[in-house]
C-alpha cells in the first residue's frame, strides 16, 4: 500500500513539475520577446521581467559559486551609486537612476543563474523570443522611416531616424546586433536552405540596422562580426567546415555591401548616411566635446573618490559622458567606478574561455560572447549604463561561462559524473 502511494505521488510530481519548466521557458520567451520595447517607463519589459525572477525564485533559483564573482561585483557597483546619491538625494530623478541600476544588476544576476540548470533550452527560448522582438522593432522602423502606416513616423522615428519601439536610435541600433550574428550563424549551417533563411533575416535586419544611423552600433555589428567569424573559425572540428565559414562570409559581405549600396540609392537614405558617416561631428571635437569630457571627466574623477553623484555630469559639462566607464566613475566614485571595470575585464576573460569547451550551446554561446565584446567596445562612447539587453547579455556570459566550464569538469571526471541528472533530481536540488 505504501510503495503503491509513493508512485503515484512521484508521478503526481511529474505532472506538476514538467508544466512548471513548460511556464518557466515561455516566461523567458516573453521576457526575450518584451525586451524590444521599452519606450515608457515602467516598460513592458521591467513588468514581465520581474514576473519571471519571481516564478524561477518561487519554485528554484540557485546561485551557484561560479556566478558569485558577478554577484558581488554588482553589488559593489551598486553600493558605490547609493552612498554618492545621498547628497544629491533631493534632486529629481536621482534616486530613480540608482534603483534602474539595482533592477539592471538583478536581471544580470538572473539570466546568469537560470542558465545552471537545462542550459540549453532555457538559451534557446529567450534568444527566441529576443529575435521575434527584433523582428517587430525593425518592421515598425521601417515602416516610421518609409512612412507606409499613417502617424508611424511621429511614433518610431527620432530626428529623422529609426528607433523603432524603443525611445533612442541608438539603443535600437544596438538591439539588432545580437540578432543580427544569430541569422549570420544560421548562415554557417551549409545547408541550402539555412543559408537562404538566414540570408534573408540577416539582411532584413541590416536595414533597422542601418536606418537607425547609430555609427556605434554599425561600428559594434561589424566588430563583433568579425570576432564571431574568427571564434567559430577556430572553433570548428575540420577544414570543409572552416572553408566553408570563408566561402559564406566572403559571398554574404559582397551581398550586404550590395543591399546596403542599393538602400543608399534612396536619397532620404543616402543623405543622413552621407551626414552620420562622418568620423567626426561637431559634438565630438573641442575642449567639451564627447572626446574632450572624457579626458575632463576623468581628471575630475582622480580629485572626487566618492563620486559626484548620479545625473549631476551634465550639470557641469555641456553633455552627459557618453562613456559608461566614465559615467561609473562619476555616479558612484571610485567604487562603482573600479568595479564596474573588474567587472567588464572578467567578464570578458571568463567568457573567452568558455567559448572554447565544446557544449550544445556553443553555437548561440559565441553570438552571445562577441555581442556582449561590442556592447563592451561601444560602451566607450556612449552611456550603456541603463541599456536593458546589454546587462542580458552580462549575465548570459556569466551563466553560460559557468555551466561551460561544469560540464568540462564533468567530462574530464569521466562518463558517469558527465550524464546529465534527471529533471527532477536537479529541480529538488535547486529547491534544497
Amino acid at each position: 500500500m505504501r510503495g503503491g502511494g509513493e508512485a503515484e505521488g512521484a508521478a503526481y510530481r511529474v505532472t506538476l513539475r514538467v508544466p512548471l519548466e513548460a511556464l518557466r521557458g515561455g516566461l523567458l520567451w516573453l521576457t526575450g520577446f518584451a525586451g524590444a520595447f521599452v519606450f515608457v517607463e515602467p516598460s513592458p519589459y521591467e513588468i514581465v521581467s520581474l514576473a519571471t525572477i519571481a516564478v524561477f525564485a518561487l519554485t528554484g533559483l540557485a546561485l551557484r559559486p561560479a556566478i558569485m564573482p558577478l554577484i558581488f561585483l554588482l553589488a559593489f557597483y551598486v553600493i558605490g551609486f547609493m552612498i554618492a546619491v545621498v547628497p544629491v538625494m533631493g534632486q529629481p530623478k536621482t534616486m530613480q537612476w540608482v534603483m534602474i541600476s539595482l533592477y539592471m544588476a538583478a536581471t544580470a544576476t538572473f539570466f546568469a543563474a537560470m542558465l545552471g540548470t537545462n542550459t540549453e533550452a532555457r538559451l534557446r527560448l529567450l534568444l527566441k523570443g529576443y529575435m521575434a522582438a527584433a523582428v517587430v522593432a525593425t518592421m515598425a522602423a521601417v515602416a516610421g522611416y518609409f512612412h507606409l502606416v499613417p502617424g508611424a513616423s511621429a511614433l518610431f522615428l527620432r530626428y529623422e531616424r529609426a528607433q523603432g519601439t524603443f525611445n533612442d536610435p541608438n539603443v535600437f541600433g544596438a538591439f539588432l546586433v545580437l540578432p543580427a550574428l544569430l541569422a549570420l550563424q544560421r548562415m554557417f549551417a551549409g545547408r541550402p536552405a539555412q543559408i537562404m533563411r538566414g540570408g534573408a533575416l540577416l539582411l532584413f535586419l541590416a536595414v533597422g540596422l542601418l536606418l537607425s544611423f547609430s555609427r556605434g552600433a554599425w561600428g559594434q555589428f561589424a566588430g563583433a562580426a568579425a570576432l564571431l567569424l574568427l571564434l567559430t573559425f577556430l572553433t570548428s572540428r575540420s577544414s570543409r567546415e572552416r572553408m566553408r565559414i570563408v566561402a559564406i562570409a566572403g559571398i554574404g559581405c559582397i551581398g550586404l555591401a550590395l543591399f546596403v549600396l542599393a538602400l543608399l540609392s534612396v536619397d532620404q537614405v543616402a543623405d543622413l548616411f552621407k551626414e552620420r558617416a562622418s568620423l567626426q561631428q561637431s559634438y565630438d571635437t573641442g575642449p567639451t566635446g564627447r572626446f574632450g569630457r572624457h579626458a575632463l571627466g576623468f581628471l575630475l574623477a582622480l580629485e572626487r573618490p566618492f563620486g559626484i553623484g548620479p545625473l549631476q555630469f551634465a550639470k557641469i559639462f555641456p553633455e552627459d559622458p557618453h562613456n559608461a566607464y566614465l559615467n561609473a566613475f562619476m555616479s558612484g566614485g571610485w567604487l562603482s567606478g573600479a568595479s564596474y571595470l573588474t567587472l567588464v575585464s572578467l567578464t570578458l576573460a571568463a567568457g573567452l574561455r568558455g567559448v572554447f569547451v565544446a557544449t550544445p550551446w556553443r553555437g548561440p554561446y559565441l553570438a552571445v560572447y562577441a555581442a556582449f565584446v561590442g556592447a563592451a567596445g561601444e560602451s566607450l562612447i556612449i552611456d550603456s549604463d541603463h541599456w536593458r539587453h546589454y546587462f542580458m547579455l552580462l549575465g548570459l556570459v556569466w551563466g553560460l561561462a559557468a555551466a561551460s566550464a561544469r560540464r568540462c569538469r564533468a567530462a574530464a571526471a569521466g562518463p558517469a559524473a558527465a550524464a546529465p541528472a534527471p529533471p527532477l533530481a536537479g529541480a529538488a536540488r535547486q529547491r534544497a
